[in-house]
């Protein structure tokens, strides 16, 4: 079995998520998704391909073969595992368990994922809403929609976060906004898609619509 190292397990996570929008991933997007220098980049590339993972063409850019998207969906399922775990077990905050998950992800042996699965109840989502791959790699993507998109007077459960920045997590927080919380929209804004709103039935607050696109949300009776 090959042995990888972390900064390869890396390369092929940052290149699956870059996949999600672009089908081909570019060396500039790669190098800037990764702080990495353009010649590195290439570099590392050429060892991925050597190795089956990648299949890469100068000026042109790459994407995972069969294998790489198999090893890049496992170091995934290692993460989001790991962050659940730390959420819900250890009491870590969202804005914690991914920089922690971070080097967790790298720890492949598979009879100990395995068994962290079976520990946790074979969750299906991390502490963000993300699907995590079951032992085959299979995810279960939720029907939903971004909080931008509710209109007035409807409620809905939050499932998923977009952008994870711990700036944005803290600020959810703060507006007592998580995974599984209702949320109705209240009152929008014409002039700036800015937006009021209502979780629990308790807190209200204003929120943006950047930040609005980052919720997502499905519906609720």
């Amino acid at each position: 079995m090959d042995n990888f190292s972390t900064a390869q397990e890396n390369y092929l996570k940052t290149i699956y998520h870059l996949q999600q929008t672009a089908e081909t991933v570019s060396t500039n997007d790669l190098a800037a998704a990764l702080g990495t220098a353009p010649a590195s980049i290439t570099d590392m590339l050429k060892k991925l391909s050597k190795k089956g993972l990648v299949s890469y063409k100068a000026y042109y850019g790459c994407h995972l073969t069969a294998p790489g998207t198999d090893k890049a969906i496992g170091i995934i399922r290692r993460h989001r595992l790991w962050e659940y775990f730390l959420s819900q077990k250890l009491g870590f905050s969202w804005e914690e368990v991914h920089e922690v998950a971070e080097e967790l992800e790298h720890v492949s042996n598979e009879k100990l994922i395995l068994k962290l699965d079976e520990f946790l109840g074979f969750p299906r989502t991390d502490p963000h809403g993300d699907p995590i791959p079951d032992a085959k790699g299979k995810m279960v993507q939720q029907q939903q929609i971004s909080l931008a998109s509710l209109p007035e007077k409807k409620a809905a459960v939050v499932t998923q976060i977009g952008n994870q920045s711990p700036e944005v997590l803290e600020m959810l927080d703060e507006k007592n906004i998580a995974i599984g919380t209702r949320i109705q929209v209240i009152k929008k804004y014409p002039f700036d898609e800015s937006m009021e709103i209502k979780t629990d039935n308790r807190h209200q607050s204003h929120i943006t619509r950047e930040l609005s696109q980052n919720i997502f949300i499905k519906g609720s009776s």
